[in-house]
């Protein structure tokens, strides 16, 4: 194990005696009293193990029991790291400049003490799925696998259209060719490390981007797999929802939700299948800010092991002009989940929720200031 101070934190002094550790007050720490003994923050770069910052501490001046104090304040305050040796020494150089900065978020957002080494080691065994590599999915799948997820595939029966392209997808050499293999492509450029072989193996993750059939839905859910769906159109972005199986609403409880308050729903729904605009409502900064929502979540499921609180039973949802996410709370369905039990996993699954009258409930607003319906 190498101790290290959490990269992400910058430390600066607010007086002679005392140090503080981070900028932002959400993140910040400050330690006073400390003096001369402040040498030993240099001796925190990762290179050492907590007996060997001791040992190098009394080269300084500073008493055994003293370092061993600060270093355990330090710990106790959450601004240290210990990196376990053998993590590093499996990730090449190249990887490893590369990852740093995933590595230092992870560590500060979640209030882990392994500089992000558990996470690290959760992503590069994950294999996401991705339905769909137009200009959302792309994107998805690209950054996906430049946060380190060690396996993404795409999936996507089409040709590439210039309406497809986006900064972090498909680009113009793709046009023309299929899109699955433009975004295998897009994500070699930005991890050439991460697999992309679409092979039969149960996903850990499905995400659904852009329009599919009912089948695919009720595929995953025979099958066990957690599915997030991911769209833009009429130029609103939605994220959601996390579909655990069998416990947690699916995209069958949404459309039942609707059909409550819209008797028209189900004709409407029935006419969306197989359906897509020729000029989706959807431009580059929606479809990244779609793409980036999507991936924060699947990164957020990855590392709390199978969590995703803002999207399960819920999506969160982009309006535009507002440019303020919000999210809608949606509630399992009694008679969806009584047509699992008794039909079978397809029962429960139905066509994607795309341009439905409102339902469901605004509960929060978890990525802006904005205000929220109740």
């Amino acid at each position: 194990m190498r101790l290290a101070l959490k990269p992400g934190l910058l430390p600066v002094w607010r007086d002679n005696d005392t140090l503080q550790i981070g900028i932002d007050p959400r993140r910040a720490v400050a330690i006073t009293g400390i003096g001369r003994v402040a040498a030993l923050i240099g001796l925190l770069d990762g290179s050492r193990d907590r007996q060997a910052v001791i040992s190098a501490a009394r080269a300084h001046g500073i008493a055994a029991d003293t370092a061993d104090r600060l270093i355990s304040l330090l710990a106790a305050a959450g601004v240290l790291d210990d990196f376990p040796a053998g993590t590093l020494r499996t990730l090449p150089d190249a990887l490893r400049t590369r990852l740093a900065p995933e590595l230092a978020t992870t560590s500060l957002a979640h209030g882990d003490g392994d500089g992000g080494a558990r996470a690290l080691a959760r992503r590069s065994a994950t294999y996401v799925r991705v339905y769909g590599a137009g200009k959302v999915g792309a994107c998805i799948a690209t950054l996906l696998a430049a946060a380190g997820i060690g396996h993404v595939a795409c999936r996507d029966t089409g040709t590439a259209f210039a309406a497809d392209l986006a900064p972090a997808g498909l680009c113009a050499a793709d046009i023309g060719e299929p899109r699955s293999a433009g975004a295998a492509r897009a994500v070699g450029r930005s991890a050439p490390e991460t697999r992309t072989d679409d092979d039969t193996r149960r996903p850990d993750l499905a995400v659904l981007a852009g329009s599919h059939g009912p089948e695919l839905a009720a595929g995953l859910l025979a099958d066990d797999v957690p599915h997030l769906t991911a769209a833009a159109g009429e130029a609103i972005g939605i994220v959601g929802p996390l579909v655990i199986p069998g416990r947690s609403a699916c995209l069958r409880c949404l459309d039942m939700a609707r059909a409550e308050r819209d008797p028209a729903w189900p004709m409407v729904l029935a006419q969306l299948i197989g359906r897509q605009l020729s000029t989706p409502a959807c431009d580059c900064v929606l479809a990244t800010s779609v793409a980036a929502q999507a991936s924060a979540q699947v990164l957020t499921f990855v590392d709390r092991g199978g969590r995703a609180d803002a999207v399960t039973n819920g999506t969160l949802e982009l309006v535009l002009p507002d440019w303020q996410w919000r999210r809608r709370t949606w509630h399992r369905s009694r008679v969806a989940a009584a047509a699992a039990r008794v039909l079978g996993p397809a029962a429960a699954a139905g066509p994607r929720r795309r341009r439905a009258p409102a339902s469901g409930t605004w509960t929060e607003n978890p990525a802006s200031s904005g205000q929220c319906r109740s």
